[in-house]
């Protein structure tokens, strides 16, 4: 498993960037310096030569450390001199020096050839960001689920209890090959959306792409494709449906119902399941309004491969409102 190849390469592109953006930007500071104080000028010439002198009292004949040390009580002194000029004139010592957003690697990206912490945030910081969820991630995640939402009821607790602890080991656990796919149904306001914003978080942090849609949104999209669009851009959306390692279809049952629906939905199921990559499914619908609604091919898929979750309960939103 790796990261998004597409996220991956603007990551690692921005970071190309940024660490040629600092380096000049330091040069910058340096010519500026350069321009108004001569002397600093030469200073940083003559600091330029340190390593080659230092390589040549090495290769002398002679007692080579006392030549070394006296290159490097040389050099020293000139930085001292270099930093009462700058002072003097109202300039941090550090004014031209390479300075990076992350002092660890650089702005490289990695640090000992293992990719840096920073890098990491920011690729998962993308993977937010290309989720297509990425306001709900900012507070839905497992930690602030509540239970006590479902308290009214022992055994809605324990339902609840059961489809929190099976989805939080399920995104832990998750890979994209052998991970099944998910179904969870149940009225509106008992925590799927929740839940499936808990589940894309932590698997996005783990470095695998996720992609969230609304059915209506999917199904606007593919009919876009399909009759108007010839925009590379937005086939290249389509085939995230298709392509992603976990793929989020909220709200099923909410979308117009018609002969290229159903159709749609048969192709990218059944093709996701061919492929082996996991789908997550919300509905408000029953099993038994599934199997009114769609199609014995497209049920047989849903129900074959998925795991169905049931959420019971009050409508948590409602309660919340009640709360204040």
């Amino acid at each position: 498993m790796g990261y998004n190849s597409y996220i991956y390469k603007r990551i690692y592109d921005e970071y190309t960037t940024k660490y040629i953006q600092a380096r000049a930007r330091a040069d910058r500071r340096a010519a500026e310096l350069h321009e108004a104080f001569p002397e600093i000028a030469e200073i940083d010439k003559m600091l330029s030569r340190t390593g080659l002198e230092i390589f040549s009292a090495a290769l002398s004949n002679g007692d080579y450390k006392d030549r070394v040390e006296a290159v490097r009580a040389k050099n020293l002194q000139l930085q001292a001199r270099r930093a009462e000029i700058l002072k003097e004139n109202g300039y941090p010592e550090d004014y031209s020096d390479v300075k990076y957003e992350c002092d660890k690697c650089s702005d490289s990206g990695f640090v000992d050839n293992k990719m840096c912490s920073c890098m990491k945030k920011a690729l998962i910081m993308a993977g937010y960001e290309n989720s297509g969820m990425a306001e709900l991630l900012h507070d839905q995640d497992f930690s602030t689920f509540s239970l006590d939402y479902h308290s009214k009821s022992a055994s809605d607790r324990e339902v609840m209890k059961y489809n929190y602890e099976f989805l939080k080991k399920y995104a832990e656990d998750f890979d994209d090959n052998t991970s099944s796919g998910v179904l969870m149904v149940g009225g509106t306001g008992l925590g799927k959306t929740h839940l499936s914003s808990a589940v894309a978080k932590t698997v996005i942090e783990r470095g695998y792409d996720v992609f969230y849609s609304s059915a209506v949104d999917l199904f606007s999209e593919f009919e876009y494709q399909r009759f108007k669009s010839g925009n590379n851009d937005e086939s290249e959306r389509i085939e995230r449906y298709f392509d992603c390692d976990l793929l989020i279809i909220d709200d099923l049952g909410t979308e117009f119902s018609n002969q290229f629906s159903v159709s749609t939905l048969y192709n990218l199921i059944n093709s996701r399941i061919n492929r082996k990559k996991p789908t997550i499914i919300n509905t408000n619908l029953s099993k038994k309004d599934i199997l009114q609604k769609y199609t014995d091919r497209i049920t047989s898929r849903i129900f074959g491969e998925c795991k169905i979750l049931s959420f019971v309960g009050d409508d948590v939103r409602k309660q919340k409102l009640m709360r204040g």
